[in-house]
């Protein structure tokens, strides 16, 4: 792949500033990928925003902030002359479809199991970038979406556990007696556990939690939480380079069931937050765990949307288990959606300013760039990280063998392309020919990367 800066397009004499559109997201999700605040840095880089009208409302942005900010309220229509997409979720089929060729979109693009919509996304010639594959390197940290939108769950599972408690979460002396302290366990201290410790200790909860990563153990400790894990030679040993927790043996995780289930029988409040990336969630609690909690007790399952650590959680709603309230809310950041939208805004304003170049202001992709590396799907119609290539082209020759002996032969009409310019560095090519698109099946479950 090779890649050659994109001038503005020139018509008719005058400069047009490339085009930036914020789509209003689809039902269920709150956030939006774009503030007033980067709206306004984006417009100073010389990038022309067109928002859709109402995207930010449900994050209390409205239409007149976006405008005072320099935007233009648009609608959905407006993504067909758009360079450059910022969302927070993966585009639907219906959205690809009046996207032009080689627009640039950036999403949580969901990429593990999802060969029909990665290869829907390269039919379309749309150069992909999924922001949750961003490193988690001193560069990258303020584009790290998963810490960003973590930090928020974390916080946010506390504050719905405290809701379904019946109880208080401090120890409270009073002239009628005592009421003692709730005790919290969190499973898993990645970037949610610890907010979700941080969080829980604030409220005055007695609080413990467990990871299989030895570096845990310190963090947890510096928030004031209580340790708990087999801290055997496997354990010592159980953590990727990137930072993330291992796979560990049926053995180790035997033991550690044993202890877990030993420590959950005392406690109020568990909440869950474990994942391993491109895997379904890990098992953590089960249905006799639950039965041996108190009367009254609280889980929250964060990882229900890949499965659930937690036996019996049900994704989007507060299920009855062994007697203890099960919650299972889906998209728990977007509880948040005001804080989450902000800091998920700068997250992608942060990567869109290292294309940008600062003498010229012309957007470009360089392929060679760490960060474009390890975040690009799709480009020039094709699957291009190397996670998902091989996986997306069996998809597509599966796709396309069913076609050839389900589908006439006549081709249906194709789409036009709304502009010729490319937002990818050295794509200056010339019109080109209407194609024929099909409909792609349903995308699988997802199962991207940790909390």
């Amino acid at each position: 792949m090779t890649f050659m800066p994109v001038q503005h397009t020139n018509l008719g004499g005058h400069i047009v500033a490339k085009v930036i559109f914020v789509p209003r997201e689809g039902a269920g999700e709150e956030r939006v990928a774009a503030s007033p605040e980067t709206v306004k840095r984006l417009t100073a880089m010389g990038f022309s925003i067109v928002v859709e009208t109402g995207a930010g409302t449900a994050s209390g942005i409205l239409d007149g902030d976006f405008e005072a900010a320099g935007a233009r309220i648009g609608s959905a229509s407006d993504a067909a002359g758009a360079d450059v997409i910022l969302k927070v979720n993966r585009p639907t089929s219906s959205e690809i479809m009046g996207y032009r060729s080689g627009a640039a979109v950036f999403a949580s693009m969901d990429p593990y199991g999802n060969e029909a919509a990665l290869a829907e996304m390269a039919r379309a010639g749309i150069t992909a970038f999924a922001m949750e594959l961003m490193p988690r390197i001193t560069r990258a940290q303020s584009m790290d979406v998963l810490s960003s939108q973590a930090n928020l769950a974390g916080y946010r599972a506390v504050i719905d556990a405290a809701h379904e408690y019946g109880r208080a979460l401090p120890m409270m002396m009073t002239a009628a007696g005592t009421v003692p302290a709730a005790k919290v366990f969190v499973m898993g201290a990645g970037v949610a556990g610890l907010q979700a410790i941080a969080t829980a200790r604030r409220l005055g909860a007695v609080v413990s939690a467990t990871d299989v990563r030895p570096a845990a153990k310190e963090q947890v400790a510096s928030l004031g939480a209580k340790f708990i894990a087999v801290e055997d030679e496997e354990f010592k040993a159980a953590e990727t380079a990137g930072g993330y927790a291992k796979q560990m043996s049926e053995a180790y995780q035997a033991k550690q069931a044993a202890l877990v289930a030993e420590h959950i029988a005392k406690q109020d409040i568990v909440i869950t937050t474990a994942l391993i990336p491109g895997r379904p969630a890990p098992r953590l609690v089960t249905r006799a765990m639950l039965a041996s909690m108190k009367a009254g007790a609280v889980a929250v399952d964060l990882a229900v949307e890949r499965g659930g650590n937690i036996e019996g959680s049900v994704k989007g709603s507060v299920a009855s288990v062994e007697g203890v309230k099960v919650i299972g809310y889906a998209n728990v950041a977007g509880r948040v959606a005001a804080s989450a939208s902000a800091l998920y805004a700068k997250n992608l304003f942060a990567f869109l300013e290292t294309m940008v170049s600062k003498e010229t202001k012309e957007f470009a992709v360089n392929p060679d760039d760490e960060l474009v590396k390890a975040t690009m799907l799709t480009h020039g119609g094709q699957v291009v990280h190397p996670n998902f290539a091989e996986a997306a082209a069996s998809f597509a020759a599966s796709a396309a063998s069913v076609a050839e002996t389900t589908t006439p032969a006549a081709a249906a009409p194709g789409r036009k392309l709304a502009r010729t310019a490319s937002p990818v560095s050295g794509e200056t090519s010339p019109d080109k020919p209407k194609r024929t698109r099909k409909k792609t099946e349903a995308a699988t479950p997802d199962k991207k990367e940790g909390l």
